[in-house]
């Protein structure tokens, strides 16, 4: 981890030099663009193992470039940065791809906490597949399929199911999966976790009419195997 190529998308100078100096003495190997077309470019030709997104940029802004990079199979975790604050703004960013949320102003110390779980959730998995309803997880290549076809999941999608595939027929809980999903200082909320659940249905389901996810009405969430 501690190798981690990281880009910084962000134009106000004084945090990014704040950001730089913390990463860069953690180990992380880091770019930087301060422009949201710049980012798309930087994006298409490059690899990274982590973005930190900034909303409000020159040019394109944060949404655009997120939308983009998923367009063109960006996997890696996205955290956003922004200075919104109502909830409406933060599902906004979870349901255009971002893996993560971080309101301005924050400090370094909760960043590095964030990227640091990001990471581990990319990399970290136990070894072994799991199957369910022609759903077949490879938890060390981090691939899923459907009936033998490849489905691209977004790292957070991939650690929801993945957790569910583990606990089949077990009912939880926005909050219990909030707890055991996401990190425990992340500002993800019961509505994002209805969007993460949505978002995967459709990645996953055959149709809509037998989805492999079942809301248990008052209670939460359960994997029919």
């Amino acid at each position: 981890m501690a190798m981690a190529k990281i880009l910084i998308v962000e134009d106000e100078a004084a945090l990014v030099d704040l950001m730089r100096d913390s990463l860069a003495a953690q180990g992380f190997l880091l770019d930087h663009v301060d422009d949201g077309n710049k980012a798309i470019a930087q994006l298409k030709y490059n690899q990274y193992d982590l973005i930190i997104l900034d909303w409000s940029l020159p040019g394109s802004d944060g949404l655009t470039i997120l939308k983009a990079y998923r367009d063109n199979g960006g996997q890696s975790p996205v955290l956003m940065l922004t200075g919104k604050r109502k909830l409406e703004d933060k599902e906004t960013g979870l349901e255009s791809g971002a893996d993560d949320y971080l309101t301005k102003p924050f400090h370094v110390r909760e960043l590095i906490a964030r990227i640091k779980a990001l990471l581990r959730r990319r990399v970290v998995s136990p070894a072994g597949s799991l199957t369910a309803g022609g759903i077949e997880l490879d938890s060390p290549a981090r691939r899923v399929f459907r009936d033998g076809k490849e489905l691209l999941l977004l790292p957070k999608e991939f650690a929801l199911l993945e957790f569910l595939m583990k606990h089949p027929s077990e009912v939880f809980s926005a909050e219990a999966l909030i707890q055991r999903v996401w990190p425990t200082d992340s500002e993800v909320t019961p509505a994002a976790i209805r969007i993460y659940v949505t978002r995967l249905r459709k990645k996953i389901d055959k149709d809509e009419s037998s989805s492999l996810i079942t809301t248990v009405h008052g209670v939460g969430y359960r994997l029919d195997p």
